[in-house]
């Protein structure tokens, strides 16, 4: 469990907070193995024996004050009486992991589990759009090849496709045999038959160890439905055109119902891969994808806005549904026309899962993203809890979790991985604030309560019939994560505390949270006000205006942070999240779909992560197995001072290595793949959450123009939200009027 706060000294008073400018909180990401220090919990059994205070329910921690019969919590201090089994457990307080470490990990009894082996059986299933290309479904059958690699012994596979009609497959038998159901046509259409009467659920669900080779079989048979059998089918045959054949709503809310009658019985959570060629257009939950194409201008509209908001709520009610069928849903969306992921993307968010999008076949990443997915571990039925001690509280909570309907600040995770992020921000239970002569500093304490699926243990004399080979078993967990914070005495020390990384996720969930509301106009205007404010109150704290000759228009103003090494990232990262598409307009060229990805994306990435996708690294390389420079600027003038040979550029979803025109030809190109660059490249790949894109280019010979359109210094966003020819060096001018107007 990884927890960063923006800063490492919490500010004294809610003035405090004001006068610096900084947004006050922290992020986590609960299911990582260790803390943000590389330190691995303490831990345990018998979580449900742990002491937990009478008055704000904290659990029991080393921060606590222990006498022999009562303890005092140290987030609330109420004194609290210790049960005889707790006294004699602490009588050996080396023996309890909560005595030792503030970071702790302790098995919970499952409680209702009986049959607990068959319940925790993983079940996956794949839904297959057949409205679209061959090579779209040569790049599924990628997918799926590499999924069915990844997945361990005793998971249930199931294959069913998706058009006009929904296809269930049976492998298990010696021939793959498919049955089809049609789906009506109609906006509020339902399936004239349940899928359990057209094919038994244990049917369906095929034992991946056994029915490897079958599936693999199955898969072989895809095939796009033709244009003629769609129109037909959507009873608009004239001339050929071809106006739906994409039941992809109905598909999915026919197979959560038939999911859920085995929920507990035969699985605990199963995962349906969702992927889509296009935008729903038939039967219930199709989208309207000519809003897209209107000119919002003409009307006086903000295109931007327009495109943001959910056109229909019926995906977000279909997660629900989901949840409820303890059904988790990946939507992977391989297409370049507008899909509609604003109203799509809560089936995915909203029910534990993910939403990736491929705009082409030809470089996409999905088998690796799937293969990488579903080798790591994952925690569901998580709730996440946050305790502060009295004089603080949580503000907004950030992340694809829903709140609890009865208790305040819980969250419930329906599946989380160890890269899932999640963001809180602090506000101040009154006007005091931390008291300067009390010796109980601000405390904060994590709960997460979360299931995992322990694979079957494979003993050495097991055969490949042993039973209990495919026997998996459930265990439920508690994680606990206590901190304790200083407070800083004055604004410099403020300052001086502060994490950039984790300042950035919680202002590019404030941003998102803007553009959705209010447009991404609002959300560029958020930003660039929260610069202009940020470096005000630094000029002023530290006492640095200069006016010439006492003339307030001439004021020399400290826009770089010179004082201050913590804060000098954030004038290139506002100025990088300016031009980032997440940020920029429509009339721009940005796809409204790849904002909501990016939006998705971003929103659920660790601060050290989301910081390299919104300012890539750019390094420099003598030969592919000497490094030159660790960081460059991102500007042409860089390269040229350099005088490197080799560039590599780390944007996260793009690794790009280029060599200059002036590159020595005996360099090797591409690198070789023993050499220092190749295993920089290896390394960033295994780490991150998603597969980036790995590109080469020689200058001079390739299209250059991927690892230029990253040099993003040359060119420029002014802070009114029109893109000019002025460069870095502009904007921090145009950044430096807008402090002078902003002190007057």
């Amino acid at each position: 469990m990884a927890v960063r706060a923006t800063v490492a000294r919490f500010p004294m008073d809610s003035d405090a907070v004001e006068s610096s400018g900084l947004p006050w909180g922290v992020t986590m990401t609960p299911f990582a193995a260790k803390d943000e220090n590389g330190n691995p919990p303490a831990y345990g059994s018998d979580g449900h024996l742990l002491p937990r205070c009478d008055n704000c329910w904290a659990y029991y921690n080393t921060f606590c004050e222990q006498e022999q019969w009562a303890w005092t919590c140290s987030l609330c201090g109420t004194l609290n009486g210790l049960s005889s089994d707790a006294i004699h457990r602490y009588s050996r307080p080396q023996s309890c992991p909560e005595n030792i470490s503030s970071f702790i990990d302790l098995e919970l009894p499952m409680e209702g589990y009986e049959e607990e082996a068959m319940q925790a059986r993983p079940v996956y299933v794949a839904a297959v759009d057949l409205s679209s290309s061959e090579e779209f479904l040569e790049l599924v059958k990628s997918a799926l090849l590499a999924a069915l690699e990844a997945l361990g012994p005793g998971s249930l596979f199931g294959l069913a496709t998706f058009s006009h009609k929904i296809g269930l497959y049976d492998v298990q038998g010696p021939v793959p045999v498919v049955k089809n159901v049609f789906i009506p046509p109609d906006l509020d259409g339902t399936l004239p038959i349940e899928l359990e009467d057209v094919m038994p659920l244990l049917s369906f669900l095929a034992p991946v160890e056994t029915c490897k080779d079958r599936i693999a079989s199955a898969l072989e048979t895809l095939r796009p439905t033709n244009s003629w059998e769609r129109t037909t089918a959507a009873g608009q045959g004239l001339d050929g055109v071809l106006l739906g054949g994409r039941g992809f709503g109905v598909a999915m809310e026919a197979l959560f119902n038939y999911l859920s009658s085995e929920y507990g019985n035969t699985f605990a959570l199963a995962r349906i891969f969702a992927f889509l060629s296009g935008p729903p257009d038939y039967g219930a939950g199709q989208l309207d994808t000519r809003r897209y194409g209107e000119q919002y201008a003409s009307k006086g509209e903000d295109a931007d806005r327009a495109l943001l908001p959910e056109q229909t709520p019926f995906y977000k009610d279909l997660a629900a549904v989901a949840v409820q069928a303890g059904v988790c849903v990946d939507v992977f969306a391989v297409t370049n026309e507008y899909t509609d992921l604003a109203s799509l993307k809560f089936l995915s968010i909203e029910s534990g899962g993910s939403l990736f999008l491929y705009s082409n076949t030809d470089d996409s990443t999905l088998p690796q993203d799937m293969y990488r997915m579903l080798s790591r571990p994952y925690a569901f039925n998580c709730i996440l809890r946050l305790r502060t001690s009295s004089e603080f509280k949580t503000g907004h909570s950030y992340g694809h979790f829903f709140p609890d309907p009865q208790y305040e600040n819980v969250q419930h995770i329906i599946c989380c991985d160890s890269y899932a992020t999640y963001a809180y921000d602090f506000d101040f239970s009154n006007d005091v604030g931390f008291s300067r002569h009390t010796s109980e500093p601000p405390m904060l304490q994590i709960a997460f309560q979360y299931t995992v699926v322990v694979p079957p243990e494979e003993l050495s004399n097991s055969g490949p019939s042993s039973p209990s080979r495919s026997k998996h078993s459930l265990k439920r967990r508690l994680r606990i994560r206590t901190l304790q914070f200083g407070t800083a005495r004055n604004i410099n020390e403020l300052f001086d505390t502060v994490d950039p990384e984790a300042v950035l996720s919680i202002l590019v969930h404030k941003v998102i949270s803007a553009s959705l509301e209010q447009g991404v106009r609002e959300g560029r205007m958020l930003l660039h006000d929260w610069l202009v404010m940020l470096i005000a109150q630094y000029n002023d704290a530290c006492k640095l205006v200069q006016y010439d000759h006492g003339n307030s228009t001439t004021a020399r103003i400290d826009v770089t942070f010179s004082q201050c090494p913590q804060l000098q990232p954030f004038p290139r990262l506002v100025f990088a999240l300016l031009r980032n598409p997440l940020l920029r307009f429509h009339e721009e060229g940005v796809h409204p779909d790849y904002r909501i990805y990016l939006q998705c994306l971003f929103s659920a990435l660790e601060p050290s992560s989301l910081n390299r996708a919104v300012y890539p690294l750019l390094t420099s390389y003598v030969t592919p197995d000497k490094q030159a420079f660790p960081r460059h600027s991102l500007s042409r003038a860089a390269l040229i001072t350099s005088g490197s040979p080799i560039f590599f550029l780390d944007a996260f979803t793009t690794l790009i290595v280029f060599y200059s025109s002036t590159a020595d030809p005996s360099l090797p190109f591409p690198p070789p793949h023993d050499c220092l660059l190749r295993t920089t490249i290896n390394k960033l790949k295994q780490e991150r959450s998603i597969t980036p894109r790995l590109i080469f280019i020689r200058g001079g010979q390739d299209d250059a123009t991927a690892f230029e359109s990253f040099l993003i210094e040359e060119q420029d966003v002014d802070g009114s939200g029109f893109t000019s020819v002025m460069g870095f060096v502009s904007f921090l001018e145009e950044i430096s009027h807008s402090v002078l107007e902003y002190m007057k």
